[in-house]
């Protein structure tokens, strides 16, 4: 028998969210924070079926500033706190993989204001799990199967789940993953092409403290990124062709360490591989339009990018920010929820700066990934260049950061 949804028991709900991801559960926690107790939201995903469902995801994220204003603003950030290291510089070097020297073409430091680190890292299943916690207790129902249809009417959205229960709202959110099946369902189609490249992913131990400095290595092959965690710890994300990717995870763990190591230098100490590497295929994809009748695309179901920036789970999170912006402005109006005037304007909203992000995700995968003389010298003299001028540096950092142009109000750090 499928588990009873928690809460009132009514299926009748303003906002419907399927996938209780971090970008889902964000959403719910954001409309929470701006619509108020009173507002009945729901949040679909089989993963609740289970009776204490922790999540297992053992990758880490780059959360910017703006992300980290939003977990704050809906009451997150402090219970995850301890689990965040501040990312306090970066670097950017770009040599082959035999360069005897590996010079810093690009330095940035870690401030977006005073005191406020550009970004923390924090491993996804800390916060994946908070998020439920936090979700639970602020009384959003959970409803513990998939959508696997609806249907969008004039006064509102008819949701099918997986285990044959059904519910209504005003909106229905996909946060459904990069398969969305949702998107699937409204008709929209996607751009988008295979890398051909998948990222390594695992956590290191290190014998010295990388005193929150990043470190992202351009190798001809794609990426090599040194992310500080907390303690003397680093998240790894190595991009290689999917091919050498698979034969270096099939090696000996004393065998893949030497090729670590080889990548990963000798400035931190001896290395220690903490966990089980994983690899994940990459792609670049976006969807042509971001919402049809009632139905609002949010996260990796409007888009995923190349990981080259970090910046996959910060353009989740400023949909959501967006989205909550315009569902509580419009509530508060007494307008319509889940219209086309407020699916228009929050598609408005992140289309350009998706595409842009997109875009310079992409160029610069393809850029660093070209093995050509010249070309490398032009990108490291355009890299000493743009490290000469701190003006350009800052407005980088602040775009990076989610804070460029005119940000959502909870990117801000502002109540709804």
């Amino acid at each position: 028998m499928p588990q009873q949804a928690e809460g009132a028991g009514s299926t009748g709900f303003d906002v419907v969210i399927a996938g209780g991801g971090l970008a889902g559960l964000s959403l719910a926690l954001a409309l929470r924070h701006g619509l108020g107790d009173g507002a009945r939201l729901a949040v679909a995903d089989p993963a609740f079926a289970a009776p204490s469902p922790r999540s297992t995801d053992l990758r880490a994220s780059a959360f910017a500033a703006g992300a980290r204003r939003l977990l704050e603003t809906v009451g997150v950030w402090e219970r995850v706190a301890a689990e965040a290291q501040p990312m306090l510089a970066m670097e950017i070097t770009d040599s082959r993989l035999g360069d005897a020297a590996r010079p810093v073409f690009l330095h940035f430091d870690g401030e977006v204001e005073p005191g406020e680190p550009f970004a923390h890292m924090v491993p996804n299943a800390a916060l994946q799990d908070v998020l439920a916690e936090v979700a639970r207790a602020a009384g959003i129902v959970r409803l513990p199967a998939p959508v696997v249809a609806y249907s969008a009417q004039a006064s509102g959205v008819s949701v099918t789940l997986k285990d044959g229960s059904a519910a209504t709202a005003a909106l229905l959110a996909a946060c459904d993953g990069g398969q969305s099946r949702l998107r699937s369902l409204a008709g929209i189609t996607t751009i988008g092409w295979s890398y051909r490249q998948s990222a390594i992913v695992m956590t290191v131990g290190h014998e010295r403290p990388h005193e929150g400095k990043a470190v992202e290595h351009f190798l001809p092959a794609g990426p090599f990124a040194r992310l500080p965690l907390t303690g003397n710890r680093s998240s790894i994300v190595w991009t290689e062709e999917s091919g050498a990717a698979e034969r270096l995870l099939a090696l000996p763990r004393v065998l893949l360490l030497d090729e670590l190591e080889q990548r990963f230098g000798l400035e931190l100490g001896a290395l220690e591989i903490l966990d089980t590497p994983k690899a994940f295929p990459l792609g670049f994809q976006i969807a042509r339009r971001f919402v049809a009748d009632r139905l609002a695309l949010v996260g990796d179901a409007a888009h995923t990018v190349h990981p080259i920036a970090g910046q996959g789970i910060n353009l989740g999170l400023r949909d959501v920010a967006a989205l909550a912006e315009a569902v509580t402005d419009a509530a508060r109006l007494g307008l319509d929820i889940g219209g086309p005037d407020l699916l228009e304007r929050y598609q408005r909203w992140r289309r350009f700066d998706t595409v842009s992000m997109g875009v310079a995700t992409d160029g610069l995968n393809r850029l660093f990934g070209q093995r050509s003389d010249v070309l490398r010298l032009m990108r490291d003299i355009g890299m000493g260049v743009v490290d000469r001028l701190p003006g350009l540096k800052g407005h980088l950092i602040r775009g990076a950061a989610g804070l460029g142009g005119q940000p959502p109000r909870l990117l801000r750090g502002e109540a709804l």
